[in-house]
């Protein structure tokens, strides 16, 4: 008699990447993404946002500094600090290998996102799918499906860098998200101070 066979683990849906591949020069250099804020790396509130399974982190130089998160590290496949989208190609190549048809993007320096972002992205009907607040764009915070590698890939060897150019030759719509000032990101220490403030006095977005 033979036994029943262990069920087939099943492919998600999508995958998230953390964008954490910036130089943040406005900070002094570093890493914005592991910057206290309220007790924790700004990094680990947004991969609790993002709540999604699997995720990986986008960034160059030594994969180590974010072995505390127990996540991937994916360097930039394309070299030269070629900016987000070769974060975003680094996620697809990432994803395709284990069959994930999609990924979600979002920014490590934006710790307050509306919670519901990945899944609304996600499930976007459009090649690429981007967060808009208040009409303003954040290509960022973005779905990608992951058959469009080869075609960004080559956008980024023709020198086209312009994410928001990528995306409408591509075809993208745009999800509208509310609230306060959710994609509010952290670029200058005064901005850090600011958003440490409202963790700590309770007024932080939700």
């Amino acid at each position: 008699m033979t036994g029943t066979p262990p069920p087939q683990a099943q492919t998600p849906p999508f995958a998230a990447i953390v964008l954490a591949g910036g130089q943040s020069r406005r900070m002094g250099g570093g890493d914005k993404a592991l910057l206290d804020l309220g007790g924790r790396p700004m990094v680990a509130h947004v991969i609790d946002r993002l709540g999604v399974v699997p995720t990986a982190i986008s960034a160059n130089g030594d994969p180590d500094r974010f072995a505390a998160f127990g996540l991937p590290v994916l360097p930039d496949p394309i070299p030269g600090w070629l900016g987000p989208l070769a974060g975003v190609l680094a996620g697809m190549g990432w994803a395709a290998v284990q069959g994930i048809p999609r990924i979600v993007t979002a920014a490590a320096d934006t710790p307050f996102f509306p919670r519901d972002l990945a899944a609304r992205l996600a499930a976007a009907d459009a090649p690429v799918a981007m967060a808009v607040h208040d009409g303003d764009d954040h290509p960022a915070f973005a779905a990608w499906d992951v058959s469009l590698h080869d075609t960004l890939r080559q956008s980024l060897a023709d020198g086209d860098r312009r994410v928001r150019a990528v995306m409408e030759r591509l075809g993208v719509a745009r999800i509208a998200f509310a609230g306060r000032d959710p994609f509010f990101n952290v670029n200058t220490p005064e901005d850090l101070a600011l958003v440490r403030r409202r963790l700590a006095t309770g007024d932080a977005w939700t």
